[in-house]
C-alpha cells in the first residue's frame, strides 16, 4: 500500500495535478506498473471535470521512472473501454 501513495504522491509533485485513485497496478521485472486516476481540469458541475488516466512505473523501491498519459474523459461518463 506505501507504493501505492508513494506513486500518487511522485505523479502528483511532478505533474502538479490531483492524483485521485489508483485503478490498477501490478509487480513486474523491473518494479510496478501502475494506472493512476489523476483530476486534470476541475470543472462546475464535477460530473464535467476532465479526468486521465495515467500509465506509471516505477523501480523496485518505488520510484517514479516513468509516466505517460493513456486517455483522457469526463469525469460522468460511462468507459466505454470494455471493463477498464
Amino acid at each position: 500500500m506505501e507504493v501505492l501513495r508513494e506513486a500518487r504522491a511522485q505523479l502528483a509533485d511532478l505533474t502538479g495535478m490531483t492524483a485521485e485513485t489508483v485503478s490498477s497496478f501490478e509487480q513486474t521485472e523491473e518494479g510496478w506498473s501502475l494506472e493512476v486516476e489523476v483530476l486534470e481540469l476541475e470543472r462546475v458541475p464535477d460530473t464535467m471535470s476532465l479526468m486521465a488516466s495515467y500509465q506509471v512505473e516505477l523501480d523496485c523501491e518505488g520510484q517514479l521512472t516513468g509516466y505517460r498519459r493513456v486517455r483522457r474523459y469526463e469525469r460522468g461518463r460511462a468507459d466505454s473501454r470494455g471493463g477498464r
